[in-house]
C-alpha cells in the first residue's frame, strides 16, 4: 500500500480501488524528484483536457500540466504527502468528485521542515486511451492553515494589512463597527483569545491570532486594555448581545529556533510562562504522531518547530485547580457570557468537564472531527460543540453536487446527538479555505449561507463569509475585513441580513423553533427542502447546489403549510398560498435558495414591507442584560453569533447568531 494512502479514511462506500489507486500515484509523483514526474503525471494521472488550479498557478492541458513540475524543487528539498480523508460524490452531470483532506510535510534547501495541511477538489473522468480508469479532468488546491483583522480604530493607519503580522485591529475598533454587526442581525460575538501572547517574530509571523498564550493573568496588548475590553462587553450588553471569548487551554507558548523533534537540545524556559511556570505542570516531550490516537493527541505537544506548544497535564489535580482558579477570576473581572474552548478534544475529559463547571457560563467545545460519536460525547463536557461532522458533507453538497449526504449527515447527528441545539453549525472558520476559494459562485454561497442560518443548531459565521471573501490557507482565510469598506449591499450580506432577521423574529414568536428539529420535505441530487418551527410558525428552506447557471423548474413540496396559509418568500417578497392539501408549488430558477414565513406571522418582523419591533441599537440607553449567569440556554441557544476572535469571525448561533471576528 502507498505511504500517501496508508491511514486514509475513505468517507463514501462509491470510492473505487482504482480511484484510490489514481490518487496514491499522483501524490507520489508530486513527491518525486525524477525529470519525467510531470510528462508522468500528465499521461497517468490527467485526462487530456484536464485542468489545475492551485495557490501556485493554473495548469492547463497535457503540456502545461507536464511542465507543472518544472520547478518544482527549485527551494524544497523532499517533499511528503498523506491523505487523512476522502469523501465522494456526483457532480450535476453524474461525474465522481472528489474532496480530499491531507497533509504535507515539506523540507527546504535551507534545511527547515514545514507540515502544512491541505485540501483539494477533484472531478474525474476518464482517458481517451483508457476509459476504464478513472483520471483527473480538474483539481483545486486549498492548504488549510487566523486574526486582528476586523477592524482598526477610527482615525488609526490606513497602511497594508502583512498578514503574517499585527494589522492594528482592536477591541475599541469592533466596538466602532458594532452597528454593522448588528445590521447583520447577529445577536452574539465571539472574539479570539484575549491574552498576553508571545512577542516578536517567528518562524511562522506573529501571534496575531491569539493562540499562542504566554501569561493567562495579563491581556494581549496589541489589542487594548483591560478597560478598552470591559467597554467592548458594555456596549455588546448594552445592545442585548453577547459576548464569547475564544481561549486556549490546552498549551502554553514558545518560539524555538528549529525543531525539537530533530535538536534535542531545544529546551523551553519554563519560568516565561504563567501560572503554570514549572517543566512539573506539563507532559514530557513528544511530538503527534497519530492524530487517531487519543493517548498521543492527548498526552503530547501540538506544535514543536518554531513556534512549540508546552503540553499542560490536563490530568493533574494542581493544573485542574489552577485553571480553575484563572477562569473564575477571568469571568468576575470582565462579564463575558461564553467561552469557545479551543482544541477540547487534545484535552483530559475530566479537564474539560471541571472546567466548563468553573466558568459557570456557556461553554462551546471545538472538537474538530468528523466523528458524530466523539462529537457529540463532548455534550457530557461542555455545552455544545463546534457540529464538525456536518461540516464536510455541508461542503460537499455544495461544491461538489453530493445533497444526498447532507440530507444522510443531518439525519445522523440528529439521532445520535443529544442536544443538537447546541451545535455550532459554520461553512467557513479561520483554520479551512474559504467557501468562494473552493468554488467562486455567489448563488451557491448563498445557498450555503441560508442553510448555516436555517439548519438546526447555532448558525456560526466567520467574518468576511457575507462578503464573500478570498482566501484559500492560512494566512490568506484571514485577510482584513476593512478591505471589503464594510459594504452592505452585496447578495451575501442582505441575504445573511434577511435570514437573521427572520430567525430572530420565528424564535421572537415562539422560542420552540430552538428545539424544534427540521423536517426533510424533499431531497434529489440539487435540491434539499425542510421545515423548521412550530405549526404556524415554521419556516420552510429550499436549498439548491445547481449554482448559478440552475435553470428553471417547478418544486411541489408536501405537507409545508396547514391548507389555504398564504406565505411570503422573504428572499423575493413574493407570496404563495399552500393548496387545500397543505402542498406548495414553487418555481424555482438560477440556482437560487427559496425560504418561506406565514404572511400572518411576519408583523414585527421588519421584512417585505412589514413594521420592524424596535430593538436595542446604538443610541439605546437601557441598562445592560441580567448578568450572564442567569441568562437561560434557550436563549443561548437562540442567539445568533459573530465570532471575533482577534477580530475576524462571524458566527449565527442556535438562538444565538454568532459572528466570529479575529482582533
Amino acid at each position: 500500500m502507498s505511504y500517501v494512502t496508508e491511514n486514509t479514511k475513505w468517507m463514501s462506500d462509491q470510492i473505487t480501488g482504482n480511484t484510490k489507486d489514481l490518487l496514491a500515484r499522483f501524490y507520489e509523483l508530486a513527491d518525486s524528484r525524477q525529470s519525467d514526474a510531470g510528462q508522468l503525471m500528465a499521461t497517468e494521472v490527467f485526462s487530456e483536457d484536464a485542468e489545475i488550479f492551485t495557490p501556485a498557478g493554473t495548469y492547463k492541458g497535457f503540456t502545461e500540466i507536464s511542465k507543472s513540475r518544472d520547478n518544482a524543487w527549485a527551494t524544497v528539498t523532499s517533499r511528503k504527502h498523506t491523505l487523512s480523508k476522502v469523501f465522494a460524490g456526483r457532480g450535476d452531470k453524474g461525474t465522481e468528485e472528489l474532496v480530499v483532506f491531507g497533509s504535507v510535510r515539506m523540507t527546504l534547501s535551507k534545511g527547515e521542515s514545514n507540515d502544512s495541511a491541505f485540501m483539494a477538489l477533484m472531478k474525474l473522468g476518464s482517458s481517451a486511451s483508457s476509459a476504464t480508469q478513472p483520471r483527473i479532468r480538474s483539481m483545486e488546491v486549498y492548504a488549510q492553515v487566523m486574526t486582528d483583522r476586523f477592524a482598526r480604530p477610527n482615525g488609526s493607519s490606513d497602511a497594508p494589512c502583512d498578514p503574517t503580522r499585527y494589522c492594528g485591529g482592536s477591541w475599541t475598533g469592533i466596538i466602532d463597527k458594532l452597528d454593522y454587526i448588528q445590521d447583520l442581525g447577529f445577536t452574539a460575538i465571539q472574539i479570539s483569545p484575549v491574552v498576553e501572547n508571545i512577542p516578536g517574530d517567528t518562524k511562522y509571523g506573529e501571534a496575531y491570532h491569539g493562540y499562542w498564550p504566554k501569561n493567562l493573568y495579563a491581556l494581549n496588548e496589541h489589542f487594548g486594555t483591560a478597560d478598552d475590553l470591559r467597554k467592548l462587553v458594555s456596549e455588546v450588553h448594552r445592545r442585548d448581545m453577547y459576548l464569547i471569548v475564544d481561549i486556549v487551554i490546552n498549551d502554553m507558548a514558545q518560539a524555538v529556533n528549529g525543531s525539537m523533534e530533530d535538536d534535542p537540545s531545544l529546551k523551553i524556559d519554563y519560568s516565561q510562562l504563567f501560572p503554570f511556570d514549572d517543566e512539573k505542570y506539563y507532559h514530557p516531550f513528544c511530538a503527534i504522531t497519530d492524530w487517531t490516537d487519543p493517548e498521543i493527541y492527548q498526552n503530547c505537544w501540538f506544535a514543536v518547530e518554531g513556534v512549540a506548544l508546552p503540553d499542560l497535564k490536563t490530568e493533574d489535580p494542581t493544573v485542574v485547580t489552577m485553571i480553575g482558579d484563572w477562569i473564575k477570576q477571568f469571568v468576575g473581572n470582565y462579564s463575558v457570557d461564553g467561552l469557545r474552548i479551543d482544541a477540547a478534544m487534545h484535552m483530559n475529559d475530566d479537564y474539560v468537564a471541571s472546567f466548563s463547571k468553573a466558568a459557570g457560563l456557556f461553554t462551546l467545545g471545538e472538537v474538530s472531527n468528523g466523528d458524530t460519536g466523539l462529537v457529540c460525547k463532548y455534550q457530557d463536557l461542555v455545552s455544545g460543540t463546534l457540529n464538525y461532522p456536518l461540516y464536510y458533507p455541508l461542503i460537499q453538497a455544495f461544491t461538489a453536487g453530493n445533497m444526498l449526504g447532507l440530507a444522510e449527515s443531518i439525519r445522523t447527528v440528529q439521532k445520535d446527538c443529544k442536544d443538537f441545539t447546541l451545535l455550532a453549525t459554520f461553512v467557513e472558520n479561520h483554520d479551512l479555505p474559504r467557501f468562494a476559494s473552493l468554488i467562486n459562485d455567489t448563488t451557491l454561497a448563498k445557498n450555503a449561507m441560508a442553510f448555516n442560518i436555517l439548519s438546526d443548531g447555532i448558525p456560526f459565521v466567520y467574518q468576511g463569509q457575507e462578503q464573500h471573501m478570498q482566501g484559500n490557507y492560512t494566512p490568506f482565510n484571514r485577510g482584513a475585513l476593512w478591505t471589503t469598506n464594510y459594504d452592505t449591499t452585496g447578495p451575501l450580506f442582505n441575504l445573511t441580513a434577511t435570514l437573521n432577521k427572520l430567525r430572530n423574529h420565528a424564535i421572537s414568536i415562539d422560542n420552540r423553533y430552538v428545539t424544534n428539529h427540521s423536517i426533510e420535505l424533499h431531497l434529489d441530487n440539487s435540491t434539499y427542502a425542510a421545515r423548521k418551527g412550530p405549526e404556524g410558525v415554521q419556516i420552510v428552506s429550499i436549498f439548491s447546489n445547481q449554482g448559478s447557471n440552475g435553470g428553471k423548474y417547478q418544486l411541489a413540496l408536501k405537507d409545508a403549510y396547514a391548507p389555504g396559509t398564504e406565505v411570503m418568500e422573504v428572499l423575493g417578497c413574493s407570496k404563495l398560498t399552500a393548496n387545500d392539501v397543505g402542498n406548495l408549488t414553487i418555481e424555482m430558477d438560477a440556482g437560487e435558495p427559496r425560504v418561506f414565513f406565514p404572511v400572518a406571522q411576519l408583523n414585527g418582523s421588519g421584512l417585505c414591507g412589514f413594521e420592524k419591533q424596535k430593538t436595542a441599537s446604538s443610541s439605546n440607553n437601557s441598562a445592560q442584560p441580567a448578568n450572564n449567569k442567569a441568562k437561560d440556554k434557550d436563549k443561548k441557544s437562540s442567539a445568533n453569533i459573530i465570532i471575533v476572535p482577534c477580530p475576524i469571525i462571524l458566527v449565527s448561533g442556535a438562538a444565538l447568531a454568532v459572528m466570529h471576528w479575529f482582533l
